[in-house]
């Protein structure tokens, strides 16, 4: 495998050269998980992979919860299926809670306080209810949890998330809710461990590959141990690839040959999925790539510019790393016209 085969093969498996999927939570299940930290980006990401898209239709599918945002696998947002999310959380909550336990010491948070939290938040959102952060911050308060620090607050948030107590709600306007999480997702069939190891590992090298161990290390929050038994008990549906004599893992190795290009949002899955970005950015000459994360105009997989909506958000500006050639140019053309097409603007 050269590096132009690399990067074809994931901008298929990624399914931004073709995109398929006819509703936003088939690009979720397809993921496995999808990141989420900016909320209005990430519904942009599923919209790249689906054949038609318009926020509007995120937001409502989102609002019905089929697809629901909550921390999971590290500690940040997620878009995941609703039938996902309880298998997720048991095989890695327990990674995020430690990966968050410097937080909660920091701010005096213990088992008690937690505890006090989860009797709150049940008594505040049963029977349906859906609250905002503000309001369930005023519920903690008035209880004796102090909850005004906004950092305090939402390591109190993302512990209720973990432990399976809250969950994403719909959003109120521009208000993002939160409701219990036994009665916004149904009940499904537990998974031993073994099984949902192998299951993730299935999703990620699908949807993401070619990959290597350490990039899957990264995305998934797993460690290493965890991860190394994974691909041992998923071997059979992984293809093994070498590239620069490191090894790389895909579950089938289609290849891509249009040429394309995107305006991939801050935080895709096509960037931050990976602990190696070097295929997408280029040599950074041993500097962090964090600061490339997006949004970048993407041009036949290789990054190629910066892109913003201005502040009136009627337009949009672009910067680009090197000179375009016509056809190029035509292709972010259309790329900008899909994007102004799934706002509505």
């Amino acid at each position: 495998m050269n590096r132009a085969d690399l990067v074809s093969q994931r901008l298929q498996n990624q399914r931004l050269s073709a995109p398929e999927f006819p509703k936003p939570v088939d690009v979720v299940r397809w993921f496995g998980a999808v990141q989420s930290q900016d909320f209005e980006a990430a519904k942009w990401a599923l919209a790249l992979r689906m054949r038609s898209a318009t926020n509007a239709a995120i937001e409502e599918d989102f609002n019905r919860g089929t697809i629901l945002r909550t921390h999971v696998m590290r500690p940040t947002w997620h878009f995941v299926a609703r039938e996902d999310i309880r298998w997720l959380l048991d095989l890695t909550a327990a990674r995020v809670n430690l990966r968050c336990g410097s937080g909660y010491r920091m701010f005096e948070l213990d088992d008690a306080v937690f505890k006090r939290s989860r009797k709150v938040f049940e008594r505040a959102l049963k029977d349906g209810k859906h609250l905002s952060r503000a309001e369930l911050r005023r519920r903690l308060n008035e209880s004796g949890v102090e909850a005004n620090d906004s950092v305090r607050m939402g390591h109190i948030l993302i512990r209720a998330e973990l432990d399976r107590v809250v969950c994403s709600g719909p959003r109120v306007g521009k208000q993002f809710t939160y409701a219990l999480f036994d009665e916004r997702v149904p009940t499904t069939k537990s998974m031993d461990r073994d099984e949902a190891l192998a299951k993730l590992t299935r999703l990620y090298f699908r949807s993401h590959g070619p990959a290597t161990l350490q990039d899957f290390v990264w995305w998934s929050g797993l460690s290493t141990a965890d991860a190394k038994r994974s691909l041992e008990l998923a071997a059979r549906s992984l293809e093994k690839m070498t590239m620069e004599e490191k090894v790389y893992w895909s579950i089938g190795s289609g290849k891509s040959e249009a040429r394309s290009a995107h305006l991939l949002p801050v935080y895709d899955e096509y960037f931050v999925a990976y602990k190696d970005r070097e295929s997408v950015f280029g040599s950074q000459d041993g500097k962090s790539t964090w600061n490339s994360l997006g949004p970048a105009i993407v041009i036949n997989g290789v990054a190629a510019g910066t892109w913003k909506r201005t502040k009136d958000k009627k337009s949009i500006e672009v910067k680009f790393a090197r000179d375009l050639k016509k056809t190029e140019r035509a292709a972010i053309a259309q790329a900008m016209t899909r994007h102004t097409e799934f706002l509505a603007v």
